[in-house]
């Protein structure tokens, strides 16, 4: 049973993982419009500590990107320099919207594993009481 019960973890480990994620892309689009807004971005990490069973992630250190900011030319705008430009963020939708569908995917994906895994748990002992 043990089996299972590490193949659930780690399923469970990558659904945490992906709602993370899922919170960060969110949080980058709904701040896309706002001026000197840096793109958050994270990575996944194996977890290694005795408790966790192989192949389980979590979410790495949140990182800003660092691409340069978008210069938006508004001379009626409060935060425009002298030339009428101010810095705007470096949030591209098409590719929070791309990375929140592999999230949600990947969320999924981890979401069936477990599901499959409890069934085979399941049908087990239902075996073992015959």
């Amino acid at each position: 049973m043990t089996d299972f019960s590490n193949a659930m973890s780690v399923a469970a480990s990558g659904m945490r993982a992906q709602s993370g994620r899922m919170r960060f892309i969110s949080e980058n689009i709904a701040n896309a419009d706002t001026p000197g807004y840096h793109r958050k971005t994270t990575t996944f990490e194996q977890e290694v500590s005795r408790a966790a069973p192989e192949g389980a992630v979590s979410l790495g250190r949140l990182r800003l990107d660092q691409t340069e900011l978008d210069r938006i030319y508004d001379p009626a705008h409060p935060m425009a320099d002298g030339s009428g430009h101010y810095d705007g963020s470096n949030v591209d939708l098409l590719v929070e919207i791309a990375d929140s569908r592999e999230a949600s995917r990947s969320y999924e994906a981890n979401l069936k594993m477990f599901d499959q895994v409890r069934q085979m748990s399941a049908s087990l002992l239902e075996i073992l009481r015959k």
